[in-house]
């Protein structure tokens, strides 16, 4: 039984079937098992509009957890971004930028260890990190099936790796303010940090859902005083990054509130204001992908929008 309920957290994470997703708009072209020397290869499903001319330059949108973003029909909960649909119907009304997608596939079992920030975890207690790691899911099984931290390098791969590959095959605008990365949830968290570590590679992070207590209880949980520390340090400079999050109150993200409230304190004292970030509360959303789909035009039009 137990075997069971963690294979069906991994197929969350790391559906079985890896077909290319059907796009009701646009296109995509799958890059399989992309190689790396940081992190495990992955699968990098980019997504291209109507109409893609290698002739123009696109901005490019970098997404985690990328076999969650187009199709219904190949995710494991039967939802998704569907941000295809949700892109195309903006550009289609001329209010965004021309725009590419990179949807990044998680590791599966190692997402976790992906995505949590690693400098705000390498500055805990030798105790806070042993009681970090040894953190379980409230079904009991552990938070972290591969227990080595890897976010550093997992930026690594997509800055020195795969931003190379796309900008050498894709016609693309290679500078910070064309270059944003999004997700939700962890994912949220590791774009955050990605723009914190290389404010001149990304110049906007979209958080939906920010999975600020990094594990899933706040019960005597160091971590997100950590991150709340790194940030006072290492946010980017209002002047040339947007940075926006959102959340709602209904199943994990119920925890999120309280944690985002503090995290926009810190933004505000570091001289972010309407022009350059946002948070957006959701009375009632969950913490799902059709929670997150219903109000990704809000994000895309805030980093994208012409």
């Amino acid at each position: 039984m137990k075997f069971l309920v963690f294979l069906l957290i991994l197929c969350a994470y790391y559906p079985l079937v890896a077909q290319i997703p059907k796009t009701q708009s646009g296109s995509i072209r799958r890059h399989e098992n992309f190689p790396s020397r940081y992190v495990t290869p992955r699968h990098i499903d980019v997504w291209m509009p109507e109409g893609y001319n290698p002739k123009k330059k696109y901005a490019v949108l970098y997404m985690h957890d990328g076999q969650m973003l187009y199709d219904s029909n190949s995710t494991w909960n039967h939802q998704s971004w569907e941000i295809d649909e949700i892109a195309d119907s903006l550009q289609q009304a001329k209010i965004l930028r021309d725009f590419i997608i990179v949807g990044i596939w998680n590791s599966g079992s190692g997402r976790h260890s992906d995505y949590f920030p690693q400098k705000p975890f390498e500055n805990l207690t030798a105790a806070e990190k042993e009681q970090v790691y040894n953190a379980s899911r409230g079904n009991g099984n552990a938070v972290f099936q591969q227990p080595k931290l890897v976010s550093d390098d997992y930026l690594r791969f997509i800055v020195y790796e795969l931003k190379p590959f796309i900008d050498s095959v894709y016609s693309t605008h290679t500078g910070k303010k064309f270059t944003m990365i999004a997700g939700s949830s962890m994912g949220g968290l590791i774009s955050l940090y990605a723009i914190c570590e290389y404010p001149d590679i990304f110049g906007a992070a979209a958080c939906l859902s920010t999975h600020w207590p990094g594990i899933f209880t706040m019960e005597n949980n160091p971590v997100p005083a950590a991150i709340f520390k790194y940030l006072k340090t290492s946010l980017p400079s209002p002047r040339d990054h947007k940075l926006y999050f959102d959340y709602g109150d209904a199943t994990l993200d119920a925890l999120y509130p309280p944690l985002q409230q503090e995290a926009d304190k810190i933004l505000i004292s570091k001289g972010f204001n309407k022009k350059n970030r946002i948070t957006r509360f959701f009375p009632g959303d969950n913490h799902s992908e059709t929670s997150w789909r219903k109000r990704l035009h809000i994000p895309l039009l805030f980093l994208l929008g012409k």
